[in-house]
């Protein structure tokens, strides 16, 4: 009998950026492609209900033991299964080390790894770096909904949590909609602020006015556009960011990827449009993590869940993208329509970016080989 070897492409960092990893626009069509099939259901994640975010360790506020981590924010171990179908029909998983103290360290907040494999025989097909596959890919999901869903004439922006996914998340809007020249930036500390504005004026020198604000309100005030990433706040909604409605100018397209809370009355308003990456994430979320579940998961579709709960909003009316990308259900349906998008991240959009940088890999001859076998000693 004959064996198969197998070989392994390792993908550095700095492979993964001559591949294309960082480039906007291809990746915001890319998730393009990965929300429709997603609506679709052409896609499996982990558990029974095959839409689990994945397997976490989460660890105690007082180990008993005294090498055990401790609890804090973005601390974790995560394991994000995938199978995503159409032309990437690809699986993989992406590993996920996270500690927000890391920063202190000289390292990034989370340190992610991805691996494909082939969908029949499970064997690696590539190893990869996968910060830059993260970041862009949580870049470029809300960079479908300002395709699909902002004003076409939109011209400010503003932040709410300068690190360094919202500046690629401006960098992203930026080349989808020219027309934004001013950014609006609201963070918590003037070195972030400052790398922010620093990187702006490098890859989008579109805008034209800077403003660095002082309070959330002042950042919303007539802002067309609106993302919103903040570090996880532990303790409950009442920690999340705030943001009230007279804040909001009408029309405003929000993008929630992180930690961000509304009045009840506005999410609740038969006018506003309520939409999300995969409405299936957030029904798997309120059964992992029961009622309320937004006191336990920051993301504003989980707020969608506990009100739906509490009888106070139909779950019927929140849309998913992807139908809106399909041509299922409608987008905007007026120009002063408020519509709240949030975006949970899941590891499809990791397999499909991490695919289509691979495929580019390849064909430019970049990375290095490595041999798992000839043949397996064990068979």
């Amino acid at each position: 009998m004959s064996y198969l070897k197998v070989d392994i492409l390792y993908l550095s960092e700095k492979d993964m950026l001559d591949a294309g990893v960082n480039d906007v626009v291809k990746c915001t069509d890319t998730m393009e492609e990965v929300v429709k099939l997603l609506d679709d259901g052409d896609y499996r994640m982990g558990g029974e209900n095959g839409n689990s975010h994945g397997c976490m360790i989460s660890f105690p506020d007082n180990p008993a033991f005294p090498n055990m981590p401790k609890n804090g924010p973005d601390r974790r171990f995560m394991a994000m299964p995938a199978y995503l179908g159409g032309k990437f029909d690809m699986a993989g998983v992406k590993w996920y080390g996270s500690n927000v103290e890391n920063r202190e360290k000289g390292l990034p907040r989370s340190i992610l790894m991805v691996i494909l494999n082939d969908k029949d025989t499970g064997a690696p097909k590539a190893f990869m770096s996968a910060n830059l596959i993260s970041a862009y890919r949580t870049a470029a999901i809300p960079g479908v909904g300002v395709k699909l869903l902002s004003k076409p004439d939109s011209k400010v922006l503003g932040v709410v949590g300068p690190g360094f996914i919202n500046n690629i998340t401006i960098e992203t809007f930026a080349a989808l909609r020219p027309s934004l020249d001013t950014l609006k930036i609201k963070g918590r500390g003037r070195a972030s602020i400052d790398r922010c504005i620093a990187y702006v004026k490098e890859h989008c020198p579109q805008f034209k006015n800077i403003i660095v604000c002082d309070t959330m309100e002042e950042c919303c005030k007539d802002a067309d556009i609106m993302t919103i990433a903040v570090s996880t706040p532990t303790g409950g909604h009442a920690n999340y960011p705030f943001i009230q409605r007279e804040w909001l100018k009408p029309g405003c397209l929000v993008c929630a990827p992180g930690a961000v809370d509304f009045p009840d009355e506005l999410v609740c308003d038969p006018k506003v449009k309520l939409v999300v990456d995969n409405k299936k994430l957030y029904e798997a979320w309120a059964e992992e993590y029961p009622y309320p579940t937004f006191d336990k998961m920051f993301l504003l579709g989980d707020k969608f869940t506990d009100l739906d709960h509490d009888g106070k909003l139909d779950w019927g009316v929140v849309q998913n993208i992807g139908a809106i990308a399909n041509g299922k259900v409608p987008g905007r349906e007026s120009d002063d329509q408020i519509i709240l998008y949030s975006i949970g991240g899941m590891p499809v959009e990791d397999v499909a970016w991490g695919k289509t940088v691979y495929e580019t890999a390849l064909e430019k001859g970049i990375g290095t080989k490595l041999n798992l076998w000839d043949a397996p000693y064990l068979y």
